[in-house]
């Protein structure tokens, strides 16, 4: 068989259906345990090579400003939006890329775009690198590559550019954070910035949950909105035919959004799909998936934290905001629109985000993956043990909790151990809240214990409405409180200062460096200020951080 023939053959299945677009894995993946246990190590390769290509420009023969020029004519391009159109295209640029690599090294620039092409419309590019690689001709796969890593620095370069929305009054700001010791090495840092004055009490933005999870001592109850965690009479909650978490919703509204964007994929037995894509379940097939969903709720049950369930649910919306693309006219799963134009996705925001080193537990992992397996089948193969970490990671170090006027008295106290408990940005602390929610531009809030704003839910929804707490004028940073940064009853400066400083080690691992700690400080408590939350590879490579 032909290098071509193999290429069509592996890549031409995995783009030619709904699955593969919805939820990113393709046909070796699927049928070739030993190309799934080296993918891994390859992905690794092709990120050293990705890395690297930019400074091997010369050696490919061909100038970066032609380089650059090319990659904007083909950016500007319209790509394809359906399944089979995309297909239909995907063959047509490999095709011809392979017809061109046999003509000659005066035709490996237009080889290498015609790869390039279809590298921009299939599901999962890093796989099919890894093909490239193997395939074809080494000279226009570097040009692949240098095109690959020019198209990556210039998405996270430009990102920012309409990241945050203009009409949110903020912007990202790289900042950085003195290291004690470490006077030379600062860690550097996002943080969200005024683009505007404003007076103390005005609000500053206001943002939507992307996802959200309701406390687990109030599932089932029926007190709150499962969507939007607005407080209900259960007497006058909606509540869906099939639902294993007993869910209760505010209003059908509620319901339908929640059912599009992951109940039906993650808790009930409703097709995960619009209707003109659902396949036909076998009986054999519901009762499997309806085995898994059990113990995956029976899971979240035993666990009682927020993070698995969020992580879950950003998954499930990804996979909606992609089948919503493939209905023309669709708009229920649509992606929530955090951009100024710009071509990204959820998963563009969760990746620019710090989070945090975690391990899920195997079980964990494993039965989130039956989950999937169980509703669309070869959606398992998104969650590996990598990716299944950074998405845990990162719910657990940007979520905030979602809590209604001074908060709840009524949550149980933790049986675990403190450092145990799970803790979310919450400035009256994490048993004042009645659920969690993950916010793409609240994310980059950072904290303070004198915090220039203040989230506030006064609309009675998970609906962030960003306060500022002092008069602040364009420039100045947003801060918020991560935990609660009051002085109680009965003790002293420095109790008070320990208190919230143990709180967010536990919670996100690093020693607070705000004005305030400085000037409380009596230096018996003082050791190295580290911080142990972490951004992507990628980012540091783009960003130079």
């Amino acid at each position: 068989m032909t290098k071509t023939t193999t290429m069509l053959t592996v890549a031409g299945i995995a783009v030619g259906g709904l699955v593969a677009y919805a939820v990113y894995f393709d046909y070796k993946r699927r049928t070739d345990a030993n190309f799934r246990k080296q993918l891994r190590k390859d992905k690794k390769r092709v990120a050293k090579s990705q890395a690297s290509s930019e400074a091997s420009a010369s050696a490919s023969g061909v100038d970066v400003d032609e380089l650059k020029h090319a990659l904007e004519t083909v950016k500007q391009e319209e790509v394809p939006t359906t399944p089979e159109e995309k297909e239909k295209y995907f063959m047509a640029q490999v095709g011809m890329g392979e017809q061109l690599c046999a003509k000659g090294p005066t035709f490996n620039l237009p080889a290498a775009l015609c790869f390039y092409r279809a590298l921009r419309v299939y599901p999962s590019p890093v796989e099919l690198i890894v093909i490239y690689e193997r395939t074809v001709p080494p000279p226009v796969f570097q040009i692949v590559m240098q095109l690959t890593n020019m198209d990556v620095k210039e998405r996270v370069e430009g990102y920012y550019d309409c990241f945050p929305p203009k009409v949110m009054n903020v912007a990202v700001k790289t900042i950085e954070v003195p290291v004690k010791g470490q006077p030379n090495t600062p860690t550097r840092k996002k943080t969200l910035v005024c683009t505007k004055d404003f007076e103390a009490g005005e609000s500053i933005y206001k943002e939507e949950a992307i996802v959200t999870a309701l406390d687990s001592d109030l599932q089932g109850k029926g007190t709150h909105c499962n969507h939007c965690l607005r407080s209900l009479d259960p007497s006058s909650a909606v509540r869906p035919e099939s639902d294993r978490l007993d869910s209760a919703y505010c209003s059908t509204e509620c319901l339908d959004k929640a059912k599009t964007h992951s109940q039906s994929l993650l808790f009930s037995l409703d097709s995960p799909l619009p209707a003109p894509l659902a396949p036909t379940i076998l009986p054999a097939a519901r009762e499997a998936r309806d085995k898994a969903q059990q113990a995956f709720a029976d899971y979240l049950k035993k666990r009682g934290r927020a993070a698995p369930q969020l992580v879950a649910r950003f998954i499930a919306r990804q996979v909606s905001a992609e089948t919503a693309k493939m209905i023309p006219g669709s708009a229920g799963g649509a992606e929530p629109v955090l951009t100024d134009g710009g071509d990204y996705t959820l998963y563009d925001h969760l990746e620019r985000l710090r989070y945090l080193d975690m391990t899920p537990p195997e079980e964990e992992t494993q039965i989130l993956r039956e989950v999937l397996q169980h509703a669309l089948p070869g959606l398992e193969q998104f969650v590996t043990e990598e990716r299944h970490a950074t998405y845990l990671g990162g719910m657990s170090y940007n979520a905030f909790g979602v809590y209604f006027g001074e908060g709840r008295d009524d949550k149980p106290e933790p049986a675990m151990r403190p450092e145990d408990v799970e803790k979310s940005r919450t400035p009256l602390g994490t048993q004042k809240q009645v659920g969690t929610g993950f916010y793409a531009v609240s994310s980059y809030l950072n904290h303070s214990c004198i915090p220039s704003a203040r989230p506030s839910f006064d609309r009675g929804t998970a609906e962030l409405h960003l306060i500022a707490n002092r008069p602040l004028k364009t420039g100045d940073e947003l801060t918020v409180a991560y935990v609660d940064v009051t002085q109680k009853e009965g003790e002293s400066v420095n109790e008070a200062r320990r208190r919230r400083r143990i709180e967010l080690v536990r919670g996100w691992r690093f020693a607070c460096t705000c004005e305030r700690c400085v000037q409380e400080s009596d230096g018996s408590d003082e050791g190295p200020a580290k911080d142990e939350s972490k951004v992507s590879d990628m980012v540091k490579r783009a960003e130079g951080m």
